[in-house]
């Protein structure tokens, strides 16, 4: 599974961090918006590379986003995180509503790198670039 996340995002580069804290059986992989592999992904799902308010969830030929993306992450990362997965009672429309305020506002919320995060090297093996 790959994750395709905004690298200038602290909001996008903290959840990737958590990810990689919690990922014990180390079945997701990264790579950014600014790659040319992650932009290869977006582009497969549709998805603009300048406009992309969403992290990509790459599930072999399965592609996910926004809120349906954070539930099947939480999923995989087995317990607790898995009881996220309650959430899909929530109706797709407002689970996906709540999740593009938050993408347009995280900008103004955490603010932009100037330059983009990289992994420590103990997870770089983890990284697609």
């Amino acid at each position: 599974m790959i994750v395709v996340f905004d690298a200038v995002c602290p909001l996008c580069c903290a959840s990737v961090q958590f990810l990689l804290a919690r990922d014990r059986r180390r079945v997701l992989r990264f790579t950014t918006i600014q790659t040319g592999p992650g932009k290869s992904l977006l582009d497969r799902a549709g998805i603009d590379a300048l406009a992309a308010d969403t992290f990509l969830l790459v599930d072999g030929e399965k592609m996910h986003v926004q809120s349906d993306a954070v539930l099947r992450i939480a999923h995989v990362l087995g317990w607790p995180w898995r009881l996220a997965s309650a959430l899909r009672i929530v109706p797709t429309p407002l689970r996906d509503a709540l999740y593009r305020w938050v993408a347009r506002n995280r900008y103004r919320w955490f603010g932009r790198r100037a330059t983009c995060w990289l992994p420590r090297e103990d997870h770089a093996e983890r990284f697609i670039r």
